[in-house]
């Protein structure tokens, strides 16, 4: 299986603008530039795109993990915030830390941790980032 997502700019790092799209349409031209990654202009950035395409990737792991230890989520919700990081060798994305809250009812908690374990260690997204990424998983009733 192959999926694109295409990004296109114009002009200069900082006065320069661009768009990025999804091959889905789930994305359509979305605005991004200078001001959406560093500063607070309206649009989005590569740091956002990456957590939430790992949250996603996670949360739905996780769901299978849950089914092969006979558990079935009523609600995972999971943030994953992206670190972006300059060094003496430019930026670089240091950290993704996972936050996931789970509603699953009469889940055993040693087997829940268990399971968003392997599930961020599985995640295919997870093995992608050359960054520590880290969970915190809670177990809501």
């Amino acid at each position: 299986m192959r999926k694109s997502g295409t990004a296109v700019w114009s002009g200069g790092l900082k006065d320069g603008k661009g768009s990025i799209s999804t091959e889905s349409g789930a994305l359509d031209n979305v605005q991004y530039g200078f001001n959406t990654r560093f500063e607070q202009g309206p649009g989005s950035n590569p740091e956002e795109l990456i957590g939430a395409a790992h949250a996603a990737c996670f949360t739905m792991a996780l769901s299978g993990q849950l089914g092969e230890a006979g558990m079935t989520a009523k609600r995972l919700m999971t943030t994953a915030t992206v670190t972006l990081d300059k060094g003496d060798d430019g930026y670089s994305i240091t950290e993704v830390h996972l936050n996931l809250v789970a509603t699953i009812p009469g889940a055993d908690k040693a087997a829940f941790e268990a399971a968003a374990l392997r599930a961020k260690l599985g995640c295919p997204v997870s093995k992608l980032l050359n960054a520590h990424v880290t969970l915190d998983a809670r177990l809501e009733n």
